[in-house]
């Protein structure tokens, strides 16, 4: 590694201002703290929030794994990986266990993590009530009064158009009572995973400039009437053609050659594991 480099990209300042603002965002959990957004020879809307975070807190001892829809090898996180790499050195790995920082787009690992692991995840629009109010001075004003009606009143047209509310991904979720929170693209299958866990949540959104957190042990419950229990996707019936595994959040895929429809792991990682186990 060159050593007229800073470490990891960004210089101390802007690694520093970002840490407070992580710092602030563990303090008040679901609560979106603003942060300067710097420069990236990556576009923003491609993951520069969740980078900064993952640049502003690596170290020499640290692991990097970086995954895209759950994959390991699709060119986002191949890439993301060898920029991180590049500029600090770091090992990176597939494996879930070994990260000490997991770098996610769109979802989060079928394997639980633990309370020494930190997951960052890529945002394109952090804020949970953009859906119902274009204004960013109103949105603070209803996150400051915990006037959510709103959105509530979106489930409800949902439920009463289609029989069941209809959100697939970037479900929202109340944090601690208090906030209602974006949990990023990530499927509702994964949503129940951010209740109670055991490691850190940190949510990156470069363009939005905005950084929000899920300390470990938060609790986190999507949005639901008491009536209409939240409920997550059911791949009933349905197996990976890898490994097996039925449950496990699965994608749909088709063969082009025969026509036909199958499914597999959207984690390249846990199906893998699962696989070596087999044999």
């Amino acid at each position: 590694m060159n050593k007229n480099y800073n470490y990891a990209f960004l210089d101390e300042g802007s690694k520093r201002e970002i840490r407070r603002s992580i710092l602030k965002a563990v303090a008040i959990p679901g609560y979106q703290v603003p942060f300067g957004s710097r420069e990236l020879p990556i576009g923003r809307g491609w993951g520069t929030g969740g980078i900064q975070i993952t640049l502003s807190l690596i170290g020499p001892e640290d692991t990097l794994k970086v995954i895209d829809q759950g994959s390991d090898d699709s060119v986002n996180a191949v890439n993301i990986k060898k920029f991180v790499r590049l500029c600090t050195d770091v090992p990176t790995t597939t494996d879930t266990r070994e990260a000490s920082i997991i770098q996610t787009r769109h979802r989060v690992p079928e394997i639980p993590m633990k309370n020494d692991q930190i997951l960052v995840l890529q945002v394109p629009i952090p804020e949970p009530l953009r859906i119902v109010e274009p204004r960013e001075e109103v949105t603070k004003k209803m996150h400051a009064e915990k006037d959510y009606a709103p959105i509530w009143l979106q489930l409800y047209e949902s439920l009463i158009k289609y029989k069941k509310i209809t959100i697939g991904t970037e479900y929202p979720c109340m944090v601690e009572n208090r906030y209602i929170m974006n949990p990023s693209p990530i499927p509702k299958f994964d949503n129940p995973k951010l209740n109670d866990s055991q490691c850190l949540y940190l949510f990156g959104a470069g363009r939005e400039k905005k950084i929000y957190a899920i300390p470990p042990h938060t609790k986190v419950t999507s949005l639901a009437f008491d009536d209409v229990p939240f409920e997550k996707e059911s791949f009933k019936g349905k197996k990976c053609r890898l490994c097996g595994n039925e449950n496990t959040y699965l994608d749909e895929m088709f063969d082009s050659d025969t026509g036909e429809k199958h499914y597999q792991c959207s984690d390249t990682s846990y199906c893998k594991e699962v696989r070596m186990k087999c044999h």
